[in-house]
């Protein structure tokens, strides 16, 4: 059983500390593991509940690179993207992309037919080592103006030209995938815990030497000590940073991306579509003209975005307000008025923050974040066996992570050992038939489940499924209402996978809540087995719904519990 151990985080000095529990924390603590490293991992909140969590869920294959000239970002990107859909097969997926074209410029079928066909080319080993066939990138292709109307009738404007179709990859459910990292650093030996805040560094002269953590269930403090600390807190690394006189010059710019979730399937078929926006990329060489607003199927739901804010210097505000959201409705109403969408059609608004580009205040045309920090603060502060990353995009999260564990295992005096991460899978990862993984979890859940419960089983737990079966509790196959997710699920989150809060379960160990409102009743029967599991009073129970249910809208409450 995975349980939060703080007395062996407090009693050991490890090699290595890796402070923040996003994909970036989390895959150089597994790296680190894996290639013999005795690891903590720490997070303030919850194990994924920032930016990872509330991402666009695209697994970028680096396509839009190719206008910026950037061809180790398009090599760097395929390799990643790669990477993931074959340690991770069950959380990770093709997602082809329509692009209409018009006229004969450079938004047309010829310029656009040259670049995917140099995209093909740059990315001709995009499924080296993919076993599963299913989750193979297939090669980019154009379609007649009629092809492309069929395929979305009503959505693509009367005069596009045709389209182009390629295939980025999409995440099932990112906090899925952020725990089956964590947990497969637990199993190469690291010790994690979350809602553990990282408040000071432990210094002996010019060396950092361990961290000072504070406890955010029941407010103890105490000492971590490891060799060399690696700081992966995303937008909280560099305030960590500067408590400690560690400021970066200049200060990190960020960006509020954010982006909406329908609750129905919005378009016809597996295939996302690129609309055309106002906005355009100044950093672009090759351009087609405007930058794309997305609507992309993702699971039962469909997804619009990013909208892009850049955030004030020291701004960790990640909100999206009524009156922003009812703008980007309005936007996308603009660059597709046949989607006729109101706000009352938003369920949930996603938002993080992102490392940006340098842009005027007040800009329009915003240039985007290029590359990962990968910071020695020997170099830049005089402070040893102290590293920062703060990473750009999801997609290179092992990458970099990768990246920084290197340079920790140097900052040791040793050579590093080749990683694995990019050919290991994660828990419940190794398998190589998904569509006989499927059948298996419906044979085993039958005849107390559907299809569908069988089908999110296995998106969750891949082949490790058996475990969440074998929980012990009080009819554990039992459906919550309304959902495809059974009650097995929450007793093995408050019982192996460290969930300490109703969000925890609802928004991160399952996805009852992350596209929908799920309704009281299944929020109160959720509630009542972790008061059951984790102590809670009624005063307490009652707490954990009301932040569950301060998350969505009104209108999305009204239309559910009405």
């Amino acid at each position: 059983m995975i349980r939060r151990d703080l007395r062996q985080l407090a009693d050991t000095r490890f090699d290595l500390v890796v402070i923040g529990g996003g994909l970036f924390g989390a895959c150089a603590a597994w790296d680190a593991a894996q290639r013999g490293l005795s690891v903590a991992l720490i997070e303030r909140g919850d194990f994924s509940a920032g930016t990872s969590a509330h991402s666009y869920k695209v697994v970028h294959g680096g396509i839009r690179y190719l206008q910026h000239g950037d061809i180790y970002r398009v090599r760097q990107s395929s390799n990643e993207r790669r990477a993931f859909l074959r340690i991770a097969p069950h959380l990770v997926h093709p997602m082809p992309i329509v692009i209409p074209t018009f006229g004969r410029g450079w938004s047309g079928k010829t310029v656009l037919r040259a670049g995917l066909h140099a995209y093909d080319l740059l990315t001709i080993d995009r499924n080296a080592g993919v076993g599963n066939i299913a989750r193979h990138i297939p090669r980019a292709r154009i379609l007649g103006r009629d092809e492309a109307r069929q395929m979305f009738p009503n959505l693509i404007r009367s005069d596009a030209t045709g389209a182009g179709v390629f295939a980025d990859g999409q995440y099932q459910n990112p906090p899925r995938l952020v725990w089956a990292v964590v947990e497969s650093a637990i199993t190469n030996g690291a010790v994690a815990a979350n809602y553990l805040e990282a408040t000071n560094f432990i210094r002996r002269g010019n060396a950092v030497t361990g961290v000072t953590v504070q406890d955010r269930i029941d407010g103890e403090q105490f000492d971590i000590q490891a060799t060399v600390v690696i700081n992966a807190a995303g937008p909280y690394a560099e305030p960590l940073l500067a408590r400690n006189g560690l400021q970066l010059t200049p200060a990190g710019t960020y960006s509020r991306d954010a982006c909406f979730v329908v609750p129905r399937r919005m378009l016809p078929g597996d295939h996302a579509l690129a609309l055309m926006t106002a906005t355009r990329d100044p950093d672009a060489k090759l351009s087609r003209g405007a930058r794309h607003l997305f609507i992309a199927p993702w699971r039962e739901y469909t997804l619009i975005g990013t909208w892009h804010r850049v955030q004030r210097p020291g701004s960790l505000d990640i909100l999206v307000s009524d009156d922003e959201l009812s703008r980007f409705v309005a936007d996308a109403n603009a660059a597709c008025p046949e989607l006729s969408l109101t706000l009352e059609d938003v369920s949930v608004r996603n938002s993080g923050l992102v490392p940006f580009g340098e842009n005027e205040e007040g800009a329009e045309d915003l240039r985007y974040g290029h590359r990962s920090e990968l910071i020695d603060h020997s170099t830049v502060h005089g402070c040893e066996n102290l590293i920062t990353l703060i990473g750009v995009r999801l997609t290179t999260a092992r990458f970099e992570a990768k990246r920084a564990v290197d340079l920790a295992f140097r900052k040791r005096g040793h050579r590093p050992p080749p990683a694995r991460t990019d050919s290991t899978p994660v828990t419940g990862g190794d398998f190589d038939d998904w569509t006989g993984l499927v059948a298996e979890v419906e044979a085993a859940t039958a005849p107390h489940c559907s299809g569908n419960v069988a089908l999110s089983l296995a998106h969750h737990y891949g082949c490790s499924y058996r475990k969440v079966l074998d929980e012990p509790g009080e009819h554990p196959q039992g459906v919550i209402e309304r959902s495809s997710t059974i009650r097995a699920q929450v007793y093995r989150a408050a019982r192996a996978e460290m969930a300490l809060t109703l969000e925890d379960v609802v928004l991160r160990r399952t996805d009852l809540a992350t596209g929908e409102y799920p309704g009281r009743p299944a929020l109160t029967e959720c509630a009542a087995i972790l008061a059951a599991e984790l102590g809670w009073s009624s005063e307490e129970t009652d707490r954990q719904i009301a932040d569950v249910v301060a998350r969505f809208p009104s209108w999305e409450i009204s239309r559910v519990d009405s």
